[in-house]
């Protein structure tokens, strides 16, 4: 063979060599297949005592339900019923004994992470309801619900 093919390949086997000596002095010993499957079961074994630990920030309707009941049973018949509260208020971690109020969310921003019109292939995702400006009035970035289109829940009517 001649040197303009001979020179490359000799670079690409040291490359590839370089990566492997560097892969043993930076991957950790107990990182590997540490289950049934490949899929899920890849990972450092030393870090699942880290996730235990690790604070948990959302806490579920559960937890809301406690002090505000009235609210979730108002949501549970309202068009956002399979929404979780933090999804709006944000995470619930430490209130309300660290936080004093969770305040609700209305940016429009917020809003069109569920509600912008997306056509995915597999997902139900396009038949969600759009925000319709006739039913939802804007001032100063927030949406704000007019009284006329909110249902006797006070919670906004589903649907155009």
């Amino acid at each position: 063979m001649k040197w303009h093919v001979l020179r490359p390949l000799w670079v690409a086997i040291a490359l590839v060599g370089a990566i492997f000596v560097a892969r043993i002095f930076l991957v950790p010993d107990d990182f590997g297949v540490h289950g049934k499957n490949f899929t899920y079961g890849f990972h450092r074994l030393s870090n699942i005592q880290e996730w235990r630990d690790f604070p948990v920030k959302y806490q579920g309707r559960e937890a809301c339900v406690e002090c505000h009941e009235e609210n979730v049973a108002m949501l549970n018949r309202a068009s956002h019923a399979t929404v979780e509260c933090e999804n709006c208020h944000g995470p619930g971690a430490g209130h309300p004994d660290a936080l004093e109020s969770l305040p609700l969310n209305t940016t429009r921003e917020l809003c069109l992470r569920c509600h912008a019109r997306l056509e995915l292939p597999n997902t139900d995702r396009g038949e969600l309801v759009g925000i319709v400006d006739r039913r939802h009035l804007r001032q100063s970035s927030r949406v704000v619900f007019r009284g006329k289109d909110s249902t006797a829940s006070g919670w906004p009517a589903p649907g155009p």
